[in-house]
């Protein structure tokens, strides 16, 4: 018996002393660190790492010990990704851990956030298979809380993109009409004041003044003559024409009872050297380049002239094709058309939208901040007009501000069918998936909104979500909203974060939050209490949600929260 019992205790000794056999003893929350700790918020979810330094002597040489992050939350949990560990006696493909010398593991954990997650405590719990046995030991909490700035993110918030209107209180028209005339002479020949361009400028200047809508603004008259000849010759020339030319205006004018137009005004070139370069580049005439080289060759007009009369296998066809055209006054009338005031469009809406054009319709949607009005007008727009995109695109953006998110997506989807490339609709859409969290349908849809003014907000936001703060800030560019300042206090660029919140137009309970977090961050109590007492003043949920967060934990807010 005594031999027997002295066998047991050695080979007792020797298991001991080898790491197997007896079981292992509880892991100790100093033996792990978390990065971060507190956990943060990072687009939609909560990451963290896990780093154990397990001591020498610890890991049992046949022990396999599975480890759980398990994060505790309001009377539930969520647990991450188990990984496993063996020790090295074990045979497997799991990490060894030396009984000897111990290791360093490292956890990987990722949680899908929930805003009462803000106050949890995050555990490790440990499984242990030894030979034939499975046991647990006791959990381990490693870190306290979430850090949930990064979930302010809004993608509600975004401006979504207008189909503009195209609506012009004035219009400018411009009426014109040339007079042509014979070579060397200035007299004005009844052909060409019969022409059929000179007569629709006189019936139009005389429409034109008839009409309480229009306003001839300006009448001007340019007489020319054609680059041949000596220079004083074609100087007194073109003065006359003007003269011949503005006489016979200023007659007609009377004669057709146009008294209101501004001013008449008149000026004559000597000789036309643009006009002539134009017409020749435009030519069909062999030789084109040559001459226009001439004329970049020689400024002197009696020189260009000259050297150009040389090239004599194209001259004469400059003179019967190109020159006459250089001969000429040109009458021109600029025009205004006045469209609607404001309030004429208004009251066309109320009483009979369909007298007013799709863009007047689309423009008086503008003129008013009631969400209620501008989906009327919008919904008129697509009762009128159901072919335009636009009526549709901006119902649903109306339905979009007021979080009719359904009716919205069915808008922009029915704009999208009407016009396939129209960036605002498809912009839209993407601020749909955004909002439902479908981040490659949202990435898809802003792909094809190139050049819309609202994208790098919406890219942004979708970064936000992404946990891409970093390229948040680099879409959001100089944009002055509450989502361009999170990104820039998630970089912990609390200068520019400060002055983007200052600058917002209409600030909101979530931008003076935001302050009160910059506050926090940068340990300024006062601009902690002041904004979180304004915030809470805009909106009271933000107490319950302050009381929460563990940005301000540091801080007294007990009397703010009140």
């Amino acid at each position: 018996m005594k031999l027997k019992f002295g066998y047991a205790v050695a080979i007792a000794s020797a298991l001991a002393l080898t790491g197997c056999g007896k079981k292992m003893n509880q892991f100790a929350a100093d033996y792990f660190s978390v990065n971060p700790n507190p956990l943060e918020v990072s687009g939609t979810h909560v990451p963290a790492v896990v780093t154990g330094h397990i001591p020498a002597k610890f890991f049992v040489k046949d022990a396999v010990v599975t480890v759980t992050p398990v994060l505790v939350y309001d009377g539930t949990q969520a647990t991450a990704s188990s990984m496993t560990f063996q020790g090295e006696k074990v045979r497997g493909n799991n990490p060894v851990i030396s009984y000897a010398t111990g290791g360093a593991v490292s956890i990987p954990a990722d949680f899908v956030y929930t805003p009462e997650m803000r106050r949890s405590e995050l555990y490790l719990d440990f499984t242990v298979n030894q030979g034939s046995k499975q046991y647990v030991l006791p959990r381990v909490k490693v870190a306290d809380g979430v850090v949930a700035t990064a979930a302010l993110a809004d993608a509600a918030t975004v401006n979504p993109a207008l189909a503009a209107d195209k609506f012009q209180r004035v219009i400018n028209e411009r009426y014109t009409a040339d007079v042509h005339f014979l070579i060397n002479q200035a007299n004005l020949r009844k052909d060409e004041l019969e022409s059929d361009q000179v007569l629709r400028f006189h019936r139009d200047l005389a429409s034109a003044a008839a009409d309480s809508s229009m306003v001839i603004e300006e009448i001007n008259i340019s007489s020319y003559a054609s680059p041949e000849g000596k220079l004083d010759f074609n100087t007194r020339l073109a003065q006359q024409r003007e003269v011949n030319t503005s006489g016979y205006l200023k007659d007609r004018l009377k004669k057709d009872k146009v008294t209101e137009f501004g001013e008449l005004t008149a000026n004559f070139t000597p000789e036309d050297w643009e006009g002539f370069r134009r017409l020749v580049a435009a030519s069909n005439i062999q030789d084109k380049e040559l001459i226009i080289s001439v004329l970049s060759m020689y400024k002197d007009p009696e020189e260009r002239e000259r050297e150009i009369r040389n090239l004599s296998s194209v001259f004469d066809q400059l003179a019967d094709e190109i020159l006459p055209q250089l001969r000429y006054s040109r009458m021109t009338a600029s025009v205004n058309i006045i469209g609607k005031s404001d309030s004429e469009i208004n009251a066309a809406f109320d009483t009979d939208p369909s007298s007013l054009t799709v863009d007047e319709l689309l423009y008086a949607a503008t003129l008013t901040d009631d969400l209620n009005r501008k989906s009327a007008i919008y919904s008129a727009v697509t009762r009128i007009y159901p072919d335009d995109y636009r009526g549709y695109n901006n119902l649903g953006m109306v339905q979009y501000q007021q979080k009719d998110y359904d009716a919205a997506m069915a808008s922009f989807k029915r704009a999208s069918r009407l016009n396939p490339n129209a960036p605002e609709s498809q912009m839209n859409q993407g601020l749909i998936a955004l909002i439902n969290d479908d981040f490659r349908a949202a990435n898809a849809s802003f792909g094809q909104a190139a050049g819309i003014d609202e994208l790098g907000e919406a890219l942004g936001v979708l970064y936000l979500r992404q946990g891409d703060a970093q390229a948040a800030v680099k879409a959001f560019g100089n944009d002055k909203s509450n989502n361009a300042a999170l990104a820039q206090i998630l970089t912990k660029d609390y200068a520019k974060a400060k002055t983007t919140l200052a600058a917002i137009s209409d600030p909101d309970a979530t931008t003076f939050y935001l302050m009160a977090v910059l506050g926090a961050r940068t340990g300024n109590s006062t601009m902690v209490n002041s904004n979180l007492r304004q915030a809470i003043k805009l909106d009271p949920a933000k107490a319950r949600e302050a009381a929460s967060d563990l940005e301000f934990a540091s801080y007294n807010i007990s009397s703010v929260l009140k």
